[in-house]
């Protein structure tokens, strides 16, 4: 007779293609929770079936009500209840921090296993600077909330993550070359299944190559930083320190303009002198 757990909520990592990435401590956790609460009871039983867990499901997803949650979190005070994502770690574009969040308020024991993350695993195949990132999930449906979304973002000098459909892939790279400008990206499709593919190139050329044949199956888009800003020439530096020039006293108008630019202060001080007396 296997060991009951302690009572409380355990968010467990599945796999997000290979079933044999699920973890030995996930399986045992899954075989021995009192309760699994699902996205999908479709998609979970066949990852309990592979983990021998013979355990009761409940629903849990994006449309739960808060008495759905309400009831878990009750649940917890005595059994173990484990979270379940369709796919990968649970509350990454996934429901699950509400739950959190309300079990972490009334007392209960959390315990999180770590395992796959999709946003992760195609970030590591990419091949692009993995020091910052930004997982954005999933872009809005349309064009202009798309581009509202990347206008947000399109200075921050980190990689982007992004989750996305295949029927919106091509339209989402499009509008990312236009609001982000034609950036190194990867597209990394079915990481860990049979058909694996990782596809990199600027986003134009990505955005041509799949627009005529959307693909299937779990997308993540990796697009890398913007590229050095190009020097500011002699004639932008002239125009800046002309229109600092008639708020400020030479000093201090060298100074915003060499920070503005990244330009020699001492240079441009003996540049608004010359304009100056000009």
């Amino acid at each position: 007779m296997m060991e009951a757990l302690s009572p409380g909520l355990y968010i467990v990592a599945g796999p997000i293609g290979n079933l044999s990435d699920l973890t030995p401590r996930a399986a045992d956790i899954l075989c021995r929770a009192d309760v699994v609460a699902v996205e999908d009871s479709r998609v979970s039983a066949k990852l309990l079936r592979h983990a021998g867990a013979e355990r009761p499901m409940v629903p849990y997803h994006d449309h739960s009500d808060a008495h759905v949650r309400q009831r878990l979190v009750e649940r917890m005070a005595s059994e173990a209840v484990a979270l379940l994502s369709d796919a990968g770690t649970p509350l990454i574009s996934d429901p699950g921090y509400k739950l959190v969040r309300d079990a972490r308020a009334a007392g209960r024991a959390i315990t999180t296993l770590p395992g796959p993350c999709a946003a992760i695993a195609a970030l590591t195949l990419s091949g692009l600077p993995t020091d910052r990132f930004l997982f954005m999930g999933f872009l809005p449906a349309k064009s202009k909330a798309r581009a509202d979304a990347l206008g947000e973002v399109a200075e921050l000098r980190a990689t982007l993550v992004f989750y996305e459909s295949g029927p919106r892939l091509a339209a989402s790279l499009t509008d990312m070359a236009l609001s982000l400008g034609d950036r190194e990206a990867v597209v990394t499709r079915e990481i860990s299944k049979t058909y694996e593919e990782v596809k990199a190139g600027l986003l134009t050329e990505l955005a041509g190559a799949y627009g005529d044949a959307p693909p299937k199956g779990e997308i993540v888009v990796i697009v890398a930083p913007p590229g050095e800003a190009p020097a500011a020439s002699q004639q932008d530096a002239d125009a800046l320190l002309a229109d600092a020039l008639e708020r400020l006293p030479v000093g201090k108008a060298a100074s915003e303009v060499a920070k503005a630019t990244g330009l020699d202060r001492r240079s441009l001080y003996a540049r608004a002198l010359e304009i100056k007396g000009g």
